[in-house]
């Protein structure tokens, strides 16, 4: 089986059979994130540790292509559990790769599943729906944690960055 073929059935599997979806209550914060160019959304859910050290939950609801539905579901089996810090730098190593047009690998080690969207990296219109549950993970964690050192040293491109590079991407491949 080819190695984009496998990816393909990673991401099917998780749009199909989606982890952590279902939105649960106690929650630390709470974001919807909306992508306007083509209508993807997803309300996502955060719950820390006590310390606050700790991703102890994440639950989200949404509704849009595969990518981003997937996506998501791959997120919350990555960060879950994981210290804000590590979990910072899981996200900041998936937003690389996939805002980098193909020529950054992805760590299979620190993104896991997040691999199978490598490909992705390729179809900047694609780049906004495999990000849109990360970068609300993202809101929602500098939400539960406001001033937070782990945030700021794991962030390669913030948010607005990120999305609007991927904004830029779409509109020179028109």
């Amino acid at each position: 089986m080819r190695m984009e073929q496998m990816y393909q059935e990673v991401i099917l599997d998780h749009y199909k059979h989606p982890h952590h979806r279902g939105l649960r209550e106690p929650f630390a914060a709470e974001v919807h994130h909306v992508n306007p160019t083509c209508g993807d959304e997803v309300t996502l859910r955060v719950t820390l540790s006590e310390d606050g050290d700790t991703v102890a939950d994440i639950s989200y609801d949404g509704q849009g292509c595969s990518i981003s539905q997937a996506a998501t579901s791959v997120l919350t089996d990555q960060v879950i559990g994981q210290s804000v810090g590590a979990a910072m730098k899981t996200v900041a190593a998936f937003t690389e790769m996939i805002s980098s047009r193909g020529n950054v690998d992805g760590d299979e080690d620190v993104i896991g599943d997040g691999i199978a969207f490598a490909g992705v990296a390729k179809y900047p219109a694609r780049v906004k729906c495999a990000l849109l549950g990360w970068m609300a993970f993202k809101a929602a964690l500098a939400e539960a944690r406001p001033v937070d050192e782990a945030l700021a040293e794991a962030r390669p491109l913030d948010d607005d960055d990120a999305l609007a590079q991927a904004s830029n991407d779409v509109e020179e491949h028109r």
